[in-house]
């Protein structure tokens, strides 16, 4: 049965991205050495982290509200204001860091293209995304923008209901275990894993032993041919 609709995500499949977040929690890490040790400081930040996930979402902007809780957490009122603003501009340059794409993007795009509808299935702030869509020059390619607040197997439903498409005709790839190869096989569809160095551990799980939709790939130049096999 041939694949009629690819949905791709977007931070560290398209393009890099958690580069720039290990680089901004090293320098938070730098900042919080009079209050902590390193591993204590990260450990705290990434419960804040996932504490604040229900509150404040994914992404940078996210992300620098957890900075500055874990700076009081750890420090209290022997944190400065300097700290603080510190901790800001650290924010805003996560936000304005370049998108850099993986090698070789545009051309498997151009070849993801010819076998279905290319669809962006991306969680995180809704300006951040757009921002990064725009700068990345890919979004012409895509028939469909979706950015969720999470990814989820009802997110899935929802998606191949609104483009028409049955399960075992969709496919997702992305390199978070938890929120896109689990939810969309559990919603019915294929799913490719294109793991990244520096994954973060809120998104790793266990992958699916011996499932017939599911396959883990080396890079996402590899899809197309994956995606002609299952046709």
């Amino acid at each position: 049965m041939p694949i009629e609709l690819i949905c791709l995500d977007a931070d560290d499949t398209l393009w890099h991205n958690m580069r720039f977040f290990d680089a901004t929690q090293q320098a938070l890490v730098d900042m919080l050495r009079p209050f902590a040790e390193a591993n204590v400081a990260q450990e705290a930040l990434e419960a804040c982290e996932i504490r604040n996930l229900k509150l404040y979402g994914y992404g940078a902007k996210s992300f620098t509200l957890s900075m500055i809780e874990t700076a009081l957490e750890l420090g209290g009122d022997d944190v400065s204001a300097r700290v603080i603003a510190d901790i800001l501009a650290a924010g805003r340059e996560l936000l304005a860091h370049p998108v850099e794409l993986f090698d070789g993007i545009e051309d498997t795009l151009d070849a993801l293209a010819d076998r279905g509808r290319l669809i962006l299935v991306t969680k995180g702030d809704l300006f951040h995304q757009e921002a990064k869509l725009a700068a990345s020059g890919l979004g012409d390619r895509f028939s469909g923008i979706e950015i969720v607040s999470d990814k989820k197997r009802e997110t899935f439903e929802t998606l191949f209901a609104r483009y028409g498409v049955v399960p075992d005709r969709a496919i997702m790839a992305g390199d978070s275990m938890r929120s896109d190869i689990l939810p969309a096989l559990d919603a019915g569809a294929w799913a490719a894993f294109i793991p990244q160095e520096l994954a973060w551990s809120h998104e790793q799980a266990t992958a699916p032993s011996d499932h017939a939709r599911f396959r883990q790939l080396t890079q996402l130049a590899d899809l197309p041919a994956w995606i002609d096999a299952i046709g």
